[in-house]
């Protein structure tokens, strides 16, 4: 199957961040064959795309999330402790049935604004791995592991037995990456985190986890180790592995220069709208990425964050850091697009997708630029990140195929996706009010 895609500004996020303003991409199978200016070229192809001078670019990557939390969205939003007041008591009522329908439901959120890619954490992950191979997306799916009875193991930290299977069964799905997902540093034992070290030495998996979100975390460990959790996490062997750590909001100068010795497998998942939202803090992101640190956009789960698209992330990227740094020059926009981007897929260790480049897997959305929002466009960078939101996706490709056209999903029924989630919400929801009152 070849698919040019004609009449569109490519912005290619490469080294050179080059750009053809009247550009065209050839899809050839699963990767990029040809790009460049439209030049009335002769390209033999099975299906043209008219993208009537919209943006053509990577598709975003979301660093962190929690696909099976839909049902928690507005659910407290502004209600102190919401973790231990609603999140985990109400856990319980989670189901392998609930959590397949609430992550087709999270995985059509993201597609339609433009998603191409994520890292998940959360329970009942084999069938959040389904539900990935069946809409075709990429992810990375971490299964919890946390020092408590959960709604998908009646043991504390039975989601490293977990593991054992899961792990080894999806290791070679060419879109699906399985990882170890310790919830946090203070949640967890010290041997069931020796462990985690030793699951992913011997399936050759990544480790996704909370790290320093919380100031009681700092306290804990501080406390237990005398340690910041990177600290702690280094000295165990977390950082020897792929490890994505979310938020690092807590971070100080010593534990960036330690983490920075780590750069070729540390990595941050920045999650500026669930963080701010919950009063948390800004994490220094400036401070990271100048001292080599590789950073990424990730939205938290629909609990925390409340929406999965990355064009929020990045306007309040934007806002806080400018704000928080007292700088309105600090992160031009081109650099915002480049971290929900390129810089999500360098987290991720997506080293196939992230650009526009000949040979990279066709992991590419079309942003148009018809709508009332979009006019005038003097900087698409600037567009991409202060004026355009997921209803102006109109089309996504992952690994070469067409998964959103015209604004809807090719292969799925959002509606009837709705309908089933909506279905297995019923007993949750019942359980939610009662602690509403």
């Amino acid at each position: 199957m070849r698919t040019l895609i004609k009449n569109v500004h490519v912005l290619t996020m490469d080294d050179q961040m080059t750009e053809y303003k009247n550009g065209f991409v050839l899809i050839e199978g699963e990767a990029i064959t040809e790009i460049g200016e439209w030049q009335m070229q002769e390209l033999a192809a099975d299906e043209v795309v008219d993208g009537q001078g919209g943006l053509l670019l990577p598709g975003f990557i979301n660093t962190h999330t929690h696909t099976g939390m839909i049902p928690f969205r507005s659910l407290g939003d502004d209600v102190p402790d919401r973790l231990r007041r609603f999140l985990f008591p109400l856990e319980e009522y989670m189901t392998e049935e609930l959590v397949a329908a609430s992550s087709a439901y999270a995985i059509s959120e993201m597609l339609l604004s433009g998603v191409t890619g994520f890292c998940d954490m959360y329970y009942f992950e084999e069938q959040v791995a389904e539900a990935c191979d069946r809409f075709g997306v990429r992810a990375i799916v971490g299964e919890t592991i946390i020092d408590m009875a959960t709604c998908d193991s009646e043991e504390p930290s039975g989601g490293l037995e977990y593991c054992e299977n899961f792990l080894p069964k999806w290791k070679d799905h060419p879109l699906i990456t399985p990882a170890i997902a310790p919830h946090a540093p203070n949640t967890n034992t010290y041997e069931g985190l020796k462990r985690v070290v030793e699951l992913s030495k011997k399936y050759q998996v990544p480790i996704t986890m909370h790290v320093a979100e919380m100031d009681y975390e700092l306290v804990e460990l501080a406390e237990q180790y005398q340690q910041t959790p990177f600290e702690f996490l280094e000295s165990i062997g977390f950082m020897e592995q792929p490890f994505i750590m979310a938020h690092c909001i807590h971070m100080t100068e010593e534990d960036i220069a330690l983490t920075a010795n780590h750069a070729t497998t540390a990595r941050a998942a920045h999650c500026i709208g669930a963080n701010t939202k919950s009063a948390k803090g800004v994490a220094p992101v400036k401070d990271m990425l100048a001292a080599g640190l590789t950073v990424g956009l990730g939205t938290d789960g629909p609990s925390s964050g409340n929406t999965l698209d990355l064009f929020a992330q990045m306007k309040l990227f934007a806002n806080f850091h400018k704000t928080y740094q007292k700088d309105r020059a600090l992160f031009p926009a081109k650099e915002i697009v480049r971290l929900a981007t390129r810089g999500g897929a360098e987290t991720l260790g997506f080293d196939e997708m992230g650009s526009i480049e000949l040979g990279k897997k066709a992991d590419i959305i079309l942003v148009e630029t018809q709508s009332v929002n979009m006019f005038p466009i003097f900087d698409p960078y600037s567009a991409l990140v202060y004026s355009a939101n997921p209803s102006n996706v109109a089309s996504v490709w992952v690994n070469g195929k067409q998964l959103v056209k015209e604004h809807q999903l090719v292969n799925h029924n959002l509606k009837e996706i709705r309908q089933e989630l909506y279905h297995q919400m019923k007993q949750f929801v019942v359980e939610a009010k009662k602690r509403m009152i």
